[in-house]
């Protein structure tokens, strides 16, 4: 036999030998995060090159991280002149992004971040699922969370600091599960620098972490959560606010005329879980892709404040499936699936993996069937992959703006200018009349801050006030403040 064919059959006997100590099961969880980023930091960078982000609020965040980069704090024009975002949400976890924003300062950045931090929640739940349940069933977990609406809701509504929250939430409750207490309260006490609600779903974890038998490591992150989140709402918030209190206590009160306060929402809710309100519908598809199993685990109480604040608030804005709200919602649920899954595994030992093999796999239909209802199917278009000739219209528009002037723009223009201009939103509030640009897509009017009818008198008023057309192309227009120029 030939010294070729000895090697070739030693070859036939496992990986190569450079590869034979790499744990392959333990890199499943990571490979699979790894796959979520690439599609998420996909999908985010194509909106924004296709103008599909806006200044309210991937504009306001990246203000807020270029504040702390180079002033030290905050602050956001497009919220009004000078204003701090500390004194709208409590998020200084936003400073974590600074070491990156530095590197490349750019929108593009947080949405790079977003995209990691949401992929990271995957790896703590289809580890442990994996470790229970097999392979398989990580995989299966992986795509719901992964795929599912609340994160699709996210992606596609620019950053938000909530992000943040994914991955604490996904490992804190995991190691709730496995009654890690201490990696689980460590977990979870970072939340309170998030937002300032966050707190409470802290404290929530501490009272689970001390009913289930470690009294004291519970209450301490109980009491941590509650301490934190009453600091930030009554001293540090107020503090920081131009108007000296906290911007949201009036979704919770009743006025003459408007939603439904406080009381009669409470009395309301226990109706919605069996209606078909929008309400109903938020919890029927926070539930449905686990086919209600979620329901039978006690990790899901860790969903409660959330919920709360959503369902007894009188913003509508609140009670659906839009935007980005769910995302914090969505590794509990997973987690709490895993649970149940994990017991019932437990109870029915002779069955093996056919116990949960049903639920795994109609949890992955469901999650394939609502899909197609949510932002990230765009991606399955073939003209979500090419910009248009009015998209590179506008870039090139932008493009003659020069760094470091001050522009008011429309709300999809904002987030294209952020990283190296003073940017105001078109129309409000009343700071973006010291612009010294101005720049508008007239033939994509987006509605908001001012409607197309106002947005065509604004133009004409500015134009009165010696504005000077500096350039219209397919609708964008670009204009000049007498004021500028020679400068």
């Amino acid at each position: 036999m030939s010294s070729s064919s000895v090697r070739l059959r030693g070859g036939d006997d496992g990986p190569p030998a450079g590869w034979r100590g790499v744990n392959w099961p333990r890199l499943l969880p990571w490979g699979l995060a790894a796959g979520f980023f690439v599609f998420y930091a996909l999908f985010c960078l194509r909106r924004h090159g296709l103008l599909l982000t806006t200044g309210y609020d991937l504009g306001i965040f990246e203000q807020a991280v270029r504040g702390y980069a180079h002033a030290g704090m905050p602050v956001t024009p497009l919220k009004g002149d000078g204003f701090n975002l500390l004194g709208d949400h409590f998020s200084p976890i936003l400073l974590a992004l600074v070491p990156f924003y530095l590197v490349w300062p750019a929108a593009e950045t947080l949405l790079l971040a977003q995209a990691a931090l949401l992929a990271l929640a995957v790896v703590p739940i289809s580890r442990w699922a994996q470790r229970e349940l097999g392979p398989a069933a990580a995989v299966a977990v992986a795509l719901g969370y992964g795929f599912s609406w609340g994160v699709g809701s996210t992606i596609g509504f620019d950053f938000h600091e909530v992000a943040f929250a994914a991955p604490l939430l996904s490992f804190s409750v995991v190691a709730l599960a496995e009654r890690r207490w201490a990696a689980a309260a460590a977990w979870a006490a970072p939340l309170c620098l998030v937002k300032e609600d966050l707190g409470i779903t802290v404290a929530v974890i501490g009272g689970c972490i001390a009913w289930r038998g470690a009294r004291r490591i519970g209450v301490a992150t109980a009491l941590f959560g509650l301490l934190a989140t009453a600091l930030e709402l009554l001293v540090l918030l107020p503090a920081m606010s131009p108007s000296h209190a906290y911007n949201y206590w009036d979704n919770m009160e009743s006025a003459p005329g408007a939603q439904p306060g406080l009381l009669e929402r409470l009395l309301s809710v226990p109706g919605h879980l069996l209606t078909a309100t929008v309400e109903g519908r938020l919890l029927f598809f926070l539930l449905v892709p686990t086919l209600l199993l979620a329901v039978r685990s006690p990790l899901l109480l860790v969903a409660v404040p959330t919920l709360a604040w959503r369902l007894l608030s009188k913003n509508p804005a609140y009670w659906g499936t839009n935007y980005h709200y769910s995302v914090v919602l969505m590794p509990i649920v997973f987690a709490a699936f895993v649970d149940v899954l994990i017991r019932l595994r437990a109870a029915k030992p002779h069955w093996g993996r056919w116990a949960t093999a049903p639920f795994l796999c109609g949890s992955v239909a469901v999650t394939a069937v609502l899909f197609p209802l949510f932002p990230m199917a765009s991606a399955t278009d073939a003209g979500f992959w090419r910009s248009s000739a009015h998209v590179r219209t506008v870039q090139s528009v932008l493009a003659d703006i020069p760094s470091g002037a001050r522009v008011a723009a429309g709300n999809r223009l904002v987030p294209q200018l952020t990283g190296r201009c003073t940017v105001f939103e078109f129309g409000w509030p009343n700071d973006w009349r010291t612009a010294e640009w101005v720049v508008v897509d007239t033939r994509n009017p987006m509605g908001w801050p001012l409607n197309g009818a106002q947005e065509t008198a604004e133009i004409a008023r500015l134009r009165a006030d010696g504005f000077r057309t500096v350039r219209e192309d397919e609708g964008v227009l670009l204009l000049r403040a007498p004021s500028s120029e020679g400068r």
